[in-house]
């Protein structure tokens, strides 16, 4: 027996001592990693990461999608993405970010030019690019220069593009305008040869979200509707950048016979087709530009030799981590729901009905909080979430706080419900909103298991007991749900007649699940404004009869734990260096991600009656 005993004991003191090591291991790696990026920082020749140099070009450079509110992330995750150099699959720019760097790089003495990189900027709809060009234009009112420069330039890069004075593209380079489409997968023979059964019910005409699942097409009432609003997009972007270049609406090509004339003009060169149709200044190349802003700025000890201030830098400068001062000024709060509507507790950058319904109580509850702006950048999602954040409107709305709606690229369908009982909504011209439809869905997996060789058999003491994606749904139960669905929907229109001062009847004219742009849906009393963040909490101190107010941003509490983490991998990603590592890239391997993705989000969503205010079309490409 004390044989046996000692070896027991024996094999948890290996174990523990395993474990002990690992601990001190993975602890001391991360000592090194921080150790070896402070060594590297002081012995690196590049300037101050903080330093603002003196007479240089702001290099603005956004990598990622223009958003209005940041996926939420866990503080460690952050961290190991800065020190490996990793990037985020979808990384995001906060807008309000680049707007607050325009704003002080324009009074700056220290900046003499703005220089925009824009290769890595994926996007983020046409009000937030908007608002980023309205401030690079604000900046060239102090007459520093504005160089827009790149190797292409995507439709969204060109449009912030056309803002500068001086416009580079490489000779090697290209630019084409396309204009918009919404081109989606479809899964119904997918999920046929899965012997997936679909169960499908809806109310609208046009409410096309679950196309993708019970049809190979896209039907022609949805083309018509998405048709309309489509078109009213491009013609907002023709405007905008016509304006900015000081060009024609006309010189955009829209056939392929068009562009084919002018392309074979231009001996086949896409630079050249780009230079000769007034999209461009110049062709020049990276050494030549490189060159001109060496004779603006002088020489710069960094990788592009060129006297330069990085946007993430400067970023830090006017922006530090700093804990806000606390005042007894009113307060406009401005509560974002950006992201799907789900059920439940989400983080930053998803609609949670919880969560999001817990800001808005948290700004009722703060006696300093005299008005609320909710900003909206969502397509819908859960019926029920959405109604949750409706309530914590209406509460507001009764402690005497007036709500103003102030929608982004989306506030359709579960958007526009949450928006649909506020005080005011101001939309953006471009806004996607609308699609006032609820579908409900779910798919069951009998025939799949039945075919592997699984089955489902019991008992129940009613009729009611025993259902389950295992097993068919008895047509009773669907007659059900699709009552309900009709249901949600008359709520759908009553809540907006009620709010919007119209009747049932005149709602559903507009309804039917049909998405409307911004400037559409105000000639329709949808909305009651075109107009921009800043309109919207105007509008709300206005309707509290605030003089002098400061505005503030009501956001997720961090827990003491993930505060001090945040905190401490902040301030250690300070001094790390970076490494950086190449991904592999594949056409195909992109477009089954796109695929799954697209499925994905179906997939997620989360309703406790599986009643959805979504609208999946309304993705612009």
């Amino acid at each position: 027996m004390a044989a046996k005993g000692n070896w027991t004991k024996s094999l948890f003191i290996g174990l523990w001592t395993v474990l002990n090591f690992t601990r001190k291991l993975f602890f001391n790696i991360i000592f090194i990693v921080i150790f070896a990026g402070i060594i590297i920082a002081a012995t690196s020749s590049d300037n101050d990461p903080l330093t603002v140099n003196a007479n240089s070009a702001l290099y603005l450079t956004l990598n990622g999608k223009l958003v209005i509110e940041k996926e939420g992330i866990d503080p460690f995750e952050q961290f190991l993405q800065d020190a490996l150099g990793d990037e985020p699959d979808n990384p995001e720019v906060l807008v309000r970010d680049v707007v607050k760097v325009l704003e002080n790089a324009q009074k700056d003495r220290r900046i003499k030019a703005l220089v925009l990189d824009l290769h890595g900027l994926t996007g983020g709809g046409l009000d937030k690019l908007r608002v980023v060009a309205e401030a690079i234009d604000e900046f060239k009112t102090s007459e520093k220069p504005v160089y827009a420069i790149g190797d292409y330039f995507s439709q969204d890069q060109y449009y912030l593009a056309a803002h500068a004075d001086n416009i580079y593209l490489n000779p090697m380079g290209g630019l084409m305008l396309e204009g918009y489409g919404r081109y989606g997968m479809y899964f119904k023979d997918m999920l046929e040869k899965l012997k997936v059964t679909t169960h499908i019910f809806r109310v609208g005409t046009y409410k096309s979200a679950v196309e993708p699942i019970m049809r190979n097409d896209m039907s022609e009432e949805a083309k018509e509707a998405e048709k309309q609003w489509l078109d009213g997009y491009w013609n907002q972007y023709k405007q905008d950048v016509a304006a900015a270049r000081g060009i024609e609406t006309s010189n955009f090509d829209e056939t392929l016979e068009g562009l084919l004339g002018k392309f074979e003009a231009a001996g086949g060169d896409f630079a050249q087709y780009a230079l000769e149709n007034g999209w461009v200044d110049a062709l020049k190349t990276r050494e030549e530009v490189r060159q001109e802003l060496i004779e603006l700025v002088g020489e710069g000890d960094n990788r592009h030799g060129v006297n330069l201030t990085a946007y993430s830098t400067y970023l830090k400068v006017v922006n530090p981590p700093l804990p806000a001062i606390e005042n007894n000024i009113d307060k406009v709060a401005i509560v974002v729901a950006k992201g799907t509507i789900l059920d439940g507790d989400q983080k930053a950058g998803t609609i949670g009905g919880d969560s999001t319904a817990r800001l808005l109580r948290k700004a009722r509850l703060d006696d300093s909080v005299k008005a609320v702006v909710l900003q909206i950048d969502s397509p819908g999602g859960s019926a029920f979430a959405s109604e949750i954040i409706r309530q914590e409107v209406l509460q507001l709305q009764q402690a005497g706080k007036p709500v103003v709606a102030s929608m982004s690229t989306y506030a359709a369908s579960g958007g526009y419900w949450i928006a649909a009982s506020t005080d005011k909504i101001i939309a953006s011209p471009s806004t996607i909103t609308g699609s006032i439809g609820v579908f409900g869905m779910f798919m069951t997996y009998e025939n799949s298991l039945d075919y592997i060789g699984v089955h489902s058999d019991g008992v129940g003491s009613t009729e009611l007991t025993g259902f389950s994606v295992a097993r068919p749904l008895a047509p009773e139960f669907g007659q059900i749900l699709q009552r309900n669905v009709e249901n949600t929907y008359g709520n759908f229109l009553s809540l907006v007649a009620s709010s919007r001062e119209m009747t049932v009847e005149e709602v559903d004219d507009v309804a039917q699940g049909r998405v409307w742009i911004g400037e559409d849906a105000l000639e329709l009393g949808l909305v009651d404004q075109l107009g921009t963040l800043e309109d919207a909490v105007s509008a709300a101190a206005e309707f509290a009869a605030l003089e002098e107010y400061d505005t503030q941003y009501v956001q997720h509490s961090l827990s003491a734990q993930d505060l001090f983490w945040k905190e401490f991998f902040g301030q250690a990603m300070t001094y790390v260096g970076k490494w950086q590592f190449s991904n592999a890239d594949s056409a195909l391997i992109n477009e089954f991600k796109r695929v799954l993705k697209e499925f994905s989000v179906v997939n997620r969503l989360n309703d406790p009656k599986g009643t959805y205010v979504l609208c999946l079309p309304c993705d612009v490409s």
